[in-house]
């Protein structure tokens, strides 16, 4: 079976982000501009810390593409940290020579409240505690951002769109009551979750299957927006609201033609798509580093301490947004490549068009 992977390599303050991606047909034309916009909307929104000015981030590919063209062959993408020069000796791969300078000099012994701090140290066994927040940081959603961006340009051959938006940041749904929050939060030295939801529009039916629960398409978009950090909770369509109804009021009943008179399931059957549109929501919750920390343990003393402190976003749920649809993306488009096959983009594209055409008789994409 053709299928997409991806795997990713790279801390939050070391010298670059990596992500290796397989299972691309060849002929795939990529825009290196849609890429890099993908990546300058992750960096930024309202509540976005000082970092983001030191990163501009670009991708940067070292195999797999020649002329903007996919070859069929593993795909490298680099996304550069360009902070990594305030961190040579800090985040030195190997024993750094001579005397201490810059960032990340002191071992962090102050683990955070809500990040992997403490749980990484004890699962790992670091005695700094900086081993385990710099790969578990948010900083590395960039290469996935990325290879979102090459899921969406395969996805826009067989006309599928997916975007992002958030809706609701702090509590707040309107933009100016996200902005109010966002200042009220900035003024207490606090910070900020939300809600993103990702639509995926001309997804055709029969993306993924009932057969065995890992090749649930559910499943799968679930799982991959709960991978994201600080994602606590992922619904599809109308989700848990749909526990508080009756059978009656809760499924999307057929007309003639197969369209469906509602899209209360969010595009998503038994675990496969059914051509309505697919419609998945996430909830970010407040980020765990503060300005005003919270009450911590030192590691190194035993006795009660205050969390470590550095540079934090009030809320990053605009790039959440950007990140929740690169991962959406991926999984739409590992799912057609399973579905679909094909070595070279002609062979996707005609195996789409024949199975489109196959079930032409009983179903029809929306105008």
């Amino acid at each position: 079976m053709v299928t997409l992977s991806l795997v990713t390599a790279g801390e939050s303050h070391g010298p670059a982000l990596v992500g290796i991606v397989t299972g691309l047909p060849a002929g795939l034309r990529l825009d290196r501009d849609a890429i890099d916009s993908d990546l300058r909307r992750r960096q930024q929104g309202y509540g976005r810390s000082p970092r983001q000015k030191l990163e501009s981030d670009e991708v940067e590919v070292l195999s797999g593409l020649r002329h903007g063209v996919t070859l069929g062959t593993p795909l490298t993408l680099v996304v550069r940290n360009r902070d990594h020069r305030n961190w040579l000796w800090g985040m030195s791969p190997w024993p750094p020579e001579g005397e201490p300078t810059g960032k990340g000099t002191k071992p962090v012994t102050l683990p955070r409240p809500g990040h992997a701090d403490l749980a990484g140290v004890l699962k790992y066994g670091h005695d700094d505690v900086r081993n385990a927040l710099e790969r578990a940081s948010a900083r590395h959603t960039a290469v996935h951002v990325a290879a979102g961006a090459v899921a969406k340009a395969l996805l826009a051959e067989l006309g599928v769109e997916v975007v992002g938006r958030p809706v609701e940041i702090g509590g707040e749904a309107t933009d100016e009551g996200m902005r109010t929050a966002t200042d009220a939060a900035r003024a207490h030295r606090d910070t900020l979750g939300g809600i993103v939801e990702v639509v995926a529009t001309g997804v055709p039916p029969g993306l993924g299957s009932y057969a065995e629960k890992a090749d649930r398409l559910d499943a799968r978009l679930a799982f991959a927006l709960m991978g994201i950090q600080a994602v606590k909770g992922v619904e599809l369509g109308d989700g848990f609201d749909l526990a508080r109804r009756r059978g009656s009021e809760a499924h999307d009943e057929i007309d003639p033609g197969l369209s469906r008179r509602s899209n209360r399931a969010g595009g998503i059957e038994a675990g496969i798509s059914n051509g309505e549109p697919i419609v998945v929501r996430a909830a970010m919750k407040p980020l765990p580093t503060l300005m005003k920390p919270l009450d911590s343990v030192d590691l190194a003393t035993g006795e009660p301490a205050q969390a470590l402190v550095e540079r934090s976003d009030v809320q990053a749920v605009e790039a959440f947004a950007v990140v929740a649809e690169a991962a959406v993306a991926w999984e739409l488009a590992r799912a057609a490549r399973e579905k679909l096959g094909g070595d070279a983009i002609v062979d996707v594209i005609a195996a789409h068009r024949h199975y489109l055409g196959r079930i032409s008789d009983r179903w029809q994409p929306r105008g």
